[in-house]
């Protein structure tokens, strides 16, 4: 089984869940809008992508953040703790599997690593 994080109104979140779902592919849901994140989490998440990809500059959360905030972050901590507090920040979905770690949604990326 497959852990997805995300939030369930994302629509790319939406589209990730749906192609697990048509392709049978069993899946835990966690919803850091509800359920938060832990540090720890972010930190594991941190070793897979670098911290730069990990936070979504193109959503509404990112945009609204006052411009002194924004530039103050400028490396894995401030991120990790920026994340942690605003969870709607974190690019989404993540997926991890046993022998995979994917960032967003692309069909293909999917099809690839989790068919396999």
């Amino acid at each position: 089984m497959i852990n997805v994080y995300g939030i369930k109104n994302c629509n790319t979140v939406r589209k990730a869940l749906n192609w697990l779902e048509d392709n049978g592919i069993e899946y835990k849901f966690h919803d850091y809008k509800k359920e938060g994140v832990s540090s720890d989490k972010i930190g594991e998440w941190q070793k897979q992508v670098d911290w730069q990809s990990l936070i979504n500059r193109k959503g509404t959360t990112w945009r609204k953040l006052e411009k002194e905030i924004q530039e103050s972050i400028k490396d894995e901590n401030s991120a990790a703790q920026l994340m942690q507090d605003n969870t709607s920040l974190i690019k989404r979905p993540i997926v991890e599997g046993p022998d995979s770690f994917l960032l967003g949604f692309d069909e293909g990326e999917y099809s690839a690593k989790l068919l396999s």
